[in-house]
């Protein structure tokens, strides 16, 4: 790895609740012969779908579902194939309809990129912005970020 971020906020995957791992393929490669930067927002998606998907989680309620509606991408090394890599994310605020997600991608011990990802629950026919259920706040309680102030947690206006 080379071409390093100096950003002194480094993220620690251990604070992260959920976690997987997977690989880096040669289609993720650009013609710098490292990952592409558009291939971020995939590897941040496998983690985020990963995690709500998972039917014992509860985090899709019956006829609701999640919509992302931003992603902000901090690129701090680059990433290169063969390899494995460690994702981690873990749960920052809620906001009445939404939450907002810390996430990260780990390549031998170095965070290689870090994303702050909000997502928005919707009604599944209608489109529109529903308040999170009391169940479903209860069910992501497992996946705080660790070391988030129970301040940020609180936000349902």
């Amino acid at each position: 790895m080379s071409a390093r971020s100096r950003d002194h906020a480094v993220p620690l995957l251990e604070d992260f609740p959920y976690r997987l791992s997977d690989n880096v393929r040669f289609a993720d490669l650009d013609p710098n012969n490292h990952v592409n930067n558009a291939v971020y927002a995939s590897y941040f998606e496998t983690g985020r779908v990963t995690l709500m998907k998972q039917p014992s989680h509860g985090l899709i309620p019956e006829g609701l579902s999640w919509v992302l509606v931003r992603l902000d991408i901090h690129f701090r090394s680059e990433l290169h194939w063969p390899g494995t890599i460690e994702l981690g994310i873990g749960l920052v605020k809620l906001g009445r309809t939404s939450t907002h997600f810390d996430q990260v991608v780990f390549s031998e011990g170095v965070c290689v990129a870090s994303a702050r990802a909000v997502t928005v629950l919707v009604d599944a026919t209608s489109r529109k912005p529903t308040p999170l259920p009391d169940q479903l706040i209860a069910n992501l309680a497992p996946w705080w970020l660790r070391g988030v102030d129970h301040a940020e947690r609180t936000p349902r206006a």
